[in-house]
């Protein structure tokens, strides 16, 4: 089971055990006024309310749980999603960095009056028209007798496929096997058994 998967999993878990909780908790406070509207009340519920907040520990006990393992879980997401966003940040920027050497380079040559191949000349044009054009005056006037001609700087790049961060943290590998999933009502039927003994 991967990381993706198990998010799942327990975060229906997680829903069930909380809806649960929640209406056990409605049903205690009804019980509630009922004891204190009810002379003797205490005595005549007392069953009904053991019942009842066994029932609501036991599932706030698994809900607890089940919490605490998701929070694990979501800090190994958490770590392996940032981690991924790092590394393409870090990509981006190189190849941003590589991008601009690339110009200043073609920049360069055209400044010294050196053949650069059209597609280059197009890519310094794009990147800063002011620097093309600085770059050609410049180029026209120096006086090189022996004009270099280069190849593209371009030519060798090639594109490379982007991981989706999100799908990268939700594809790795559990370390920790989760909690038993235990459906709410085997969790109700085990205290309803606790009691009858």
């Amino acid at each position: 089971m991967n990381v993706g998967d198990a998010r799942r999993l327990y975060s229906g878990q997680l829903k069930q055990y909380n809806r649960k909780q929640f209406e056990l908790a409605v049903k205690k406070n009804e019980l509630q006024e009922k004891i204190d509207k009810t002379p003797d009340g205490k005595t005549i519920y007392e069953d009904e309310a053991v019942r009842l907040e066994l029932s609501y520990e036991a599932v706030h006990d698994k809900y607890k749980e089940y919490k605490e393992y998701m929070d694990r879980l979501m800090q190994r997401w958490d770590s392996k999603y940032n981690h991924e966003i790092t590394k393409q940040q870090t990509e981006a920027a190189k190849e941003e960095g590589d991008e601009m050497r690339k110009v200043l380079t073609v920049a360069r040559r055209i400044m010294h009056g050196d053949q650069v191949p059209a597609g280059d000349e197009r890519k310094l044009m794009e990147f800063d028209s002011h620097l093309y054009q600085m770059a050609k005056n410049i180029g026209a006037l120096a006086k090189s007798k022996e004009r270099k001609k280069y190849k593209s700087l371009w030519e060798e790049e090639e594109d490379k496929e982007k991981v989706d961060p999100m799908e990268a943290a939700d594809s790795q590998e559990l370390v920790e096997s989760g909690p038993q999933i235990v459906s709410v009502e085997e969790t109700l039927a085990s205290v309803a058994g606790t009691q009858e003994e």
